[in-house]
């Protein structure tokens, strides 16, 4: 139908095979990081386990499968079901039936994921939870391969990267001084949660370079984002601005998927004729074939577009608000969020350092030896590993421990599980010092880490250089004497 044609986004057809499989792989991720860590920190005997949760609260802050009841099996069961489901929307069988069939696996995803994340408490308190649960259900609406994608979703993902970049973005300008005087990425990089292999290097990058860095970070968080919304080659070059950026953020750190997804989102903007531009062999008219939209789809996908943007009030509120709120939903179904990240930088980097002994009386002459993190700092001599998109969610949150939350209850926890040198917790640890048998006690301490220089790295071969600073927790054991 003629009335229609406004309807159809002819021109961004691989924009919409890079949103569906490229948000099915960070899904399958998700999925896959819950299958191996979620059972140790929250199942049945996990630090925070969501039994309690479930006993004591009155009401989960949104909707969940587990509402009826939790066990791990069930947990293994919505893992491994998100997995292939998500496996298969990467492959493409479900773009290869009727519109409804990838929005319905797409729905289900979110519906999974989104029950997960409703009882993973502080475990699953992150950012990127909630932006996978909105990209999940707005990319569900994209159709299949037989009829062009929906304009009003395409913008709609447009305005999510709108609202992911330029929050980002003013919730810089609106927070510490560092990014106001540009001196925010002389220190980012060395106390960032989770170094990678290259975050050492980044850091000793000069400090004209660093200034140069926030700068850029303003402009393609501040005025991008705007540009965005221009269809044609201006969108298509903001939409590079934005992956450039985001693929500096991914080489020099380690932020779970969180700009693995911008990447992916931002790349909706890109269109077939810009890629063709790039790649000749790439098809100007990739997406013309394509049949005519059936008006039930149509009013299916109108229907959604209008929900998002009737939800879209409150963001556009707090984005407004002098004080803006950072990563935070405003309806339980976590859908039109607002988000942000490091309104403030660490200035310096402050490591937890669990310790066990052998000794029946702990001193400081007792052989005492230190656990292995997988990704948090510890071995000075050690290179730090990539992970993301691979969330280690246990090593993230033992960066917020000396942030003024020293005393969450699921550290006390861990520290009991290590005396009794649980299996499952210590499977999520790089190293156990002990080989699997109990110490006698555990202790805290805490230690300033910093990058080493060219010199001091020459001389030690260490890559960290640390200062002891305090005793955060002394001697505790199973047993008192």
């Amino acid at each position: 139908m003629d009335w229609l044609d406004w309807f159809d986004a002819h021109d961004y057809e691989i924009a919409r095979q890079v949103l569906q499989r490229g948000v099915g792989a960070l899904a399958f991720i998700a999925f896959l990081s819950t299958l191996n860590q979620f059972r140790p920190l929250l199942g049945e005997h996990g630090l925070l386990p969501v039994p309690e949760l479930l006993r004591i609260a009155r009401r989960l802050r949104g909707p969940s499968v587990f509402r009826w009841g939790y066990t791990d099996r069930r947990l293994v069961a919505v893992a491994v079901t998100g997995m292939v489901l998500a496996a298969s929307v990467v492959v493409g069988l479900p773009q290869l039936g009727p519109p409804f069939v990838p929005m319905l696996v797409f729905l289900a995803l979110w519906i999974l994921y989104l029950s997960i994340v409703n009882v993973g408490q502080t475990f699953y308190g992150f950012g990127w939870e909630m932006l996978l649960c909105e990209a999940l259900f707005t990319v569900a609406f994209l159709g299949s391969n037989d009829q062009p994608p929906p304009v009003t979703i395409i913008v709609a993902i447009w305005w999510l990267v709108f609202r992911l970049e330029f929050g980002a973005g003013m919730i810089k300008i609106r927070g510490g001084r560092e990014w106001r005087d540009l001196t925010a990425l002389m220190y980012h990089h060395e106390t960032q949660p989770m170094p990678n292999p290259l975050s050492r290097q980044a850091h000793l990058l000069p400090k004209w370079f660093h200034r140069g860095e926030v700068l850029g970070n303003h402009f393609a968080q501040l005025v991008v984002p705007f540009l965005l919304f221009v269809p044609g080659p201006v969108g298509s070059t903001a939409a590079v601005i934005v992956i450039l950026t985001q693929l500096w953020l991914i080489v020099t750190g380690n932020f779970a998927w969180l700009n693995w997804i911008t990447v992916v989102l931002a790349a909706s903007a890109i269109t077939d004729s810009a890629w063709h531009w790039a790649i000749p062999a790439i098809p100007a008219d990739l997406g013309t074939d394509a049949a005519t939209t059936p008006i039930w789809w149509a009013i299916v996908v109108l229907a959604a577009s209008a929900l998002l943007l009737v939800l879209s009030w409150w963001p556009i509120r707090n984005l407004l608000s002098r004080r803006q709120l950072m990563n935070a939903s405003f309806n339980r179904w976590m859908l039109v969020n607002a988000y942000g990240a490091f309104g403030t930088v660490t200035k310096r980097r402050i490591e937890i350092v669990v310790e066990g002994t052998l000794a029946e009386e702990p001193d400081d002459d007792s052989e005492w030896r230190e656990y292995g993190f997988k990704g948090k700092p510890g071995d000075l001599r050690a290179v730090p590993r990539q992970w993301a998109p691979y969330h280690l969610r246990l090593d993230w949150l033992m960066w917020f421990l000396p942030l003024g939350r020293m005393w969450e209850p699921w550290f006390e926890v861990l520290l009991l599980r290590l005396l009794e040198a649980d299996a499952p917790t210590l499977a999520l640890l790089r190293t156990d010092p002990f080989d699997g048998a109990p110490p006698t006690w555990v202790r805290v301490h805490a230690y300033h880490y910093r990058f080493a220089t060219h010199a001091e790295f020459r001389e030690t071969r260490q890559r960290w250089i640390r200062t002891y600073q305090r005793e955060v927790i002394g001697p505790a054991g199973m047993r008192a004497g």
